[in-house]
């Protein structure tokens, strides 16, 4: 278990969420991660027109990312999800729940955007975590 990071479900006065953690603090080294695409290593789309696909894509690219960093999801202290329907984020979350523990979530922000870089992209899913010194 990590213990450099310290969650805060539900500080005073604040109604506690259910898919993410309203505070994330810890100490060490920051590491960020460029927003993520459903992108093979080879380049290629993953699961186009499926959302699912497309955020367990995403999660193994971010996963690979922070471990080239030392890191790994345990460590990660927020996530920022653009998507470009909302509907999709109960696929994200599902996707999500099998890379991170979901009694140990990160803080999260969720944006609706009106394009990614290319249309058959559904979401693109960024990262900061904190490692240890």
């Amino acid at each position: 278990m990590t213990t450099h990071l310290t969650r805060i479900p539900a500080p005073d006065g604040v109604a506690p969420a259910t898919a993410y953690t309203h505070v994330v603090m810890g100490t060490g080294r920051l590491i960020a991660v460029s927003g993520q695409l459903a992108l093979d290593e080879k380049g290629e789309l993953v699961g186009r027109g499926d959302p699912h696909a497309q955020a367990r894509q995403v999660f193994e690219n971010l996963r690979r990312c922070l471990a080239s960093a030392g890191a790994g999801f345990d460590d990660v202290v927020k996530l920022t999800y653009y998507v470009t329907d909302i509907a999709w984020m109960p696929a994200v979350r599902t996707a999500r729940d099998e890379f991170l523990d979901p009694a140990r979530l990160p803080a999260a922000s969720a944006v609706q955007v009106a394009a990614l870089v290319s249309p058959e992209f559904l979401m693109e899913i960024e990262a900061f975590a904190v490692v240890p010194q």
